[in-house]
């Protein structure tokens, strides 16, 4: 590993690592990942890993063409989620890619997220966008550029019966708002579970929670408390 390429594979490995702390781990399943900072592609980590097993040695460099171009480890075939993203997004620095399973439940509902927390109120409004192409892998560029058509300028997608997309300047905005999505999520399903006649904020005042709860050093002070809940890694 190079000093150079050190701190961006140690972040995708912390991302990796948060993800499966916070209940999204799916097995072997699940990835993250960050822009290369002199633009080869995006630094993700290797396959046939659980999430809560990476570091930075597992983490790797996949080219648009999806030529593992540094480091080792057999390559994520979803891996045009990343590129096609960071292709369509010159905003984002960091996409996460998970099969949270409130969020897969919740898509599958068909119905939106809905500010009945703080958390929804991150992403909503507008509607956080549904991918229904296919709910199987995305295998190929024309797939993965669907998806970041279906993105578009959101920090959330919900790829419907498959998983969740969230992106973000940088990968520790991103693997936030994947862990605030899926709290949202929980929290919709919860409320919905008691029937009655549920509430939610509208569309003013949940765009100023988002001002007061998710602005930017609020969400840089939830990646450094996440990363201090991480156990030490063997």
């Amino acid at each position: 590993m190079t000093t150079m390429n050190s701190g961006v594979r140690e972040l995708v490995a912390t991302s990796s690592r948060i993800l499966a702390a916070t209940g999204q781990g799916d097995l072997i399943w699940g990835h993250s990942s960050a822009r290369d900072p002199e633009g080869r592609g995006v630094w993700l980590k290797s396959a046939e890993w659980g999430l809560e097993e990476i570091t930075a040695d597992r983490v790797h460099l996949v080219t648009p063409a999806g030529e593992v171009a540094a480091g080792e480890g057999p390559r994520h075939s979803e891996y045009p989620i990343h590129t096609e993203i960071m292709a369509a997004r010159p905003d984002v620095g960091g996409v996460v890619h998970t099969h949270a399973r409130h969020s897969v439940a919740l898509a599958a509902t068909g119905q939106p997220l809905r500010a009945v927390s703080h958390a929804a109120t991150m992403f909503t409004p507008p509607a956080v966008p549904r991918f229904t192409d296919t709910a199987d892998l995305i295998l190929t560029t024309e797939l993965g550029r669907a998806l970041a058509e279906a993105l578009g300028p959101n920090t959330a997608v919900f790829l419907v019966n498959h998983g969740i997309v969230t992106v973000g300047a940088t990968l520790q905005d991103a693997t936030v708002a994947a862990v605030v999505l899926e709290r949202a999520c929980e929290q919709q399903l919860l409320t919905q579970s008691f029937g009655g006649w549920p509430t939610w904020s509208d569309e003013p005042e949940s765009l100023a929670k988002r001002e007061h709860i998710y602005n930017s050093r609020a969400v840089g002070a939830v990646w450094d408390y996440l990363v201090r809940q991480l156990a030490p890694v063997s």
